[in-house]
């Protein structure tokens, strides 16, 4: 997938974004029968805008080793709503306790809090029964198994749950960098490794170049981490479509409480650089994918 630099980002983003937002919606439930209010309150959520930064990863990845075909489709939808359930729930009373995401009400004080929860909780297995939807698009059976797997973990314990268990464990509490690290690694950085994996994955990589595509994606999501510690800090809650400052009315340790805003910003480009570098290193083309790794990191929300 090329695109020459004479081509303009934002125009081509918003297309992208315009046809993953369109997959997404044609794998959203049903607003009828009994459940509808359940089923109202995942899409509310999943409507609610976003930058879909994880789905269009997945896709470009795939591409970049020249996949073609719908199955990553489910995948994208799989992994966004994954994502928007650990929003929901960061939302919640019980957590972050916030009133807006998006520039948008949050689930819990449109529909309650009980529905909160289960909306989420339904949107997470809602997930894996949209991505199993991959097995009658795809001949290569192996691949979505394996891709289906890497979803699991990194979601799990061993991923974004565990780094998000470990963050409200320690909520408030003075923490070091290599505790601060394991939460940023799981807690953001696993689904966007989960992400770009599984389009390495379906497209047919190898252990090698999965591996590698796995180490560009933590420096990825770490990065993206460290931007969201300094934007809290520099940004405006118009921009973002939430509450500023919320890290340091939560008194979280950050990135930005750490190492301050200039060596966190530098830390943020190291790592972005660094993981430019590894997915050229598979001498394989995808030029949008590299212009939109290089772009997170100056942007305002």
């Amino acid at each position: 997938m090329r695109m020459g630099r004479s081509v303009n980002f934002q125009d081509e983003i918003k297309v992208r974004t315009e046809e993953t937002e369109e997959i997404i919606r044609r794998y959203l439930p049903e607003e009828d029968g009994f459940a509808r209010t359940m089923a109202q309150a995942m899409n509310y959520s999943m409507l609610a805008g976003g930058k879909r930064l994880r789905p269009m990863l997945m896709r470009e990845t795939y591409r970049l080793f020249g996949g073609n075909e719908k199955v990553i489709e489910p995948f994208m939808a799989g992994i966004e709503m994954i994502h928007t359930h650990s929003l929901i729930h960061d939302d919640l009373p019980a957590l972050d306790n916030d009133d807006y995401r998006r520039g948008k009400l949050t689930t819990h004080k449109v529909f309650g809090e009980a529905m909160g929860v289960l909306s989420g909780v339904s949107l997470l297995n809602y997930a894996y029964e949209t991505m199993l939807r991959a097995f009658s698009l795809s001949q290569e059976t192996d691949r979505v198994v394996q891709a289906l797997t890497v979803m699991a973990e990194k979601t799990g314990i061993h991923g974004m749950l565990g780094g998000q268990s470990v963050d409200v464990e320690n909520d408030g509490k003075l923490i070091d960098k290599g505790m601060l690290d394991y939460i940023y690694e799981n807690k953001t950085s696993a689904l966007i490794e989960a992400s770009m994996m599984t389009g390495a994955i379906l497209a047919g990589a190898d252990k090698s170049q999965i591996s590698l595509v796995e180490n560009a994606a933590k420096n990825i999501g770490l990065a993206f981490q460290i931007q969201d510690d300094i934007l809290d800090v520099t940004g405006t809650d118009q921009e973002l479509g939430k509450p500023v400052h919320s890290d340091e009315k939560n008194h979280k340790v950050t990135y930005v409480t750490l190492l301050g805003i200039k060596k966190a910003s530098e830390k943020a480009e190291e790592l972005t650089r660094e993981a430019i570098s590894q997915l050229k290193s598979l001498q394989k083309n995808n030029e949008f994918l590299f212009m939109m790794v290089e772009k997170l990191i100056n942007r305002r929300k």
